[in-house]
């Protein structure tokens, strides 16, 4: 088969669930407005969206383009690239390592539990 790129796929009912990124920038958007002292409207208005979408993205109801993304960012005095730093580093903070080596019969997640995995050719 020559060389071969593998894709691991979890088994869709065993795979516990990961945060969204969605969820996790809401809720460091709603963080950093609880700290900064803001009301959901203050920071909408500032941001030119509706509290109510405001609300659904801090909830992790909407995934927010990038322009709105920066658009909430730059009304709580941040910025795109600091969101992005913190939502990542608390999304990585549960890794997802496979083990696909030769060794290995089935591969498997370092943390967890088997996966499904299919070569695909090159």
């Amino acid at each position: 088969m020559g060389s071969a790129t593998y894709c691991a796929v979890m088994e869709i009912r065993d795979r516990p669930r990961e945060p969204l990124f969605r969820d996790v920038l809401g809720a460091h958007f709603h963080w950093l407005r609880r700290t900064r002292g803001e009301r959901l409207f203050d920071v909408a208005a500032r941001a030119g969206i509706s509290t109510q979408y405001l609300s659904e993205i801090e909830r992790g109801r909407k995934d927010p383009s990038s322009e709105m993304i920066e658009a909430v960012a730059l009304a709580l005095g941040s910025t795109v690239a600091e969101v992005a730093i913190a939502v990542g580093q608390q999304l990585s903070q549960q890794p997802v390592r496979l083990d696909l080596s030769a060794q290995a019969s089935t591969p498997t997640r370092m943390d967890g539990p088997p996966v499904t995995a299919w070569a695909i050719a090159a």
